[in-house]
């Protein structure tokens, strides 16, 4: 008998060593919950930052991620380095940034996702979960002893970090977000993106198509039959009304 419960024993612990791998590699595959240095990448990105914030799915695996203390130590490494800083200038001047932004203010499908959140209660069951979670809160509270924010810390008092500051004129991305304002094709594609009815969501999409481009539909022919002035004498087009000038 203690030669079994040993097996069975030995049995589960490798099942749970294999589960907790199967999850670790499942946290690393696109779609599931991002990690502390990708939610810092995009919340820097203004073409979209947006999207956690369009769909309440996307926005619980935001605030598990936003409220760990490895969020705050990604976005501190990443604001003092000035390349991300003038990838997030150059992000801001896309045209993609307004319409990553636009539908949370005129997209109906944004407005009804968020009723529907709501009037979920595992909306506000998840939510506050993390909110009120003791392990996330000692995380917090042994986040001075952590080694990431030693590492921030001591990245303050880097000579390269400032020598990074002081060539970054010369960085190419700086360089790029200068000379935007000087092309006038930027213009013209925030003055394409504003015109396009996409940009303000999917249920205007197709709202300006025009009417001939439905599938099934056909342009009406235009009457001839309408009467026609011709000189006397000279024989009408076909299918047209001779209304002959007096003589």
């Amino acid at each position: 008998m203690t030669y079994r419960a040993l097996v069975l024993v030995l049995a589960f612990t490798a099942s749970g060593t294999m589960a907790a791998e199967v999850s670790n590699q499942g946290a690393a595959r696109p779609g599931t919950l991002p990690t502390s240095d990708e939610m810092a990448r995009q919340m820097m990105d203004f073409t979209r930052n947006a999207d956690v914030f369009k769909d309440p799915k996307k926005f619980i695996p935001f605030v598990m991620t936003a409220t760990e203390p490895s969020f705050l130590f990604s976005m501190g490494n990443q604001m003092l380095e000035p390349g991300k800083w003038a990838e997030m200038t150059n992000s801001i001047m896309s045209p993609a940034s307004y319409s990553d932004w636009m539908p949370l203010a005129t997209d109906p499908e944004v407005y009804a996702k968020w009723m529907a959140a709501g009037m979920d209660g595992n909306f506000y069951t998840a939510l506050i979960s993390q909110l009120a979670d003791p392990a996330k809160m000692m995380r917090w509270m042994m986040a001075p002893m952590d080694p990431r924010a030693m590492a921030l810390l001591l990245n303050t008092l880097n000579p390269a970090m400032y020598l990074r500051w002081m060539m970054a004129p010369t960085d190419p991305r700086w360089l790029q977000a200068g000379m935007a304002p000087m092309n006038p094709n930027l213009y013209m594609s925030w003055m394409g993106t504003g015109m396009n009815p996409a940009t303000y969501g999917n249920a205007w999409k197709g709202f300006a198509a025009y009417p001939y481009a439905a599938p099934g539909m056909m342009p009406m022919p235009a009457p001839n039959a309408l009467p026609v002035m011709v000189p006397y004498g000279m024989a009408p087009q076909q299918g047209a009304m001779l209304m002959a000038a007096p003589r």
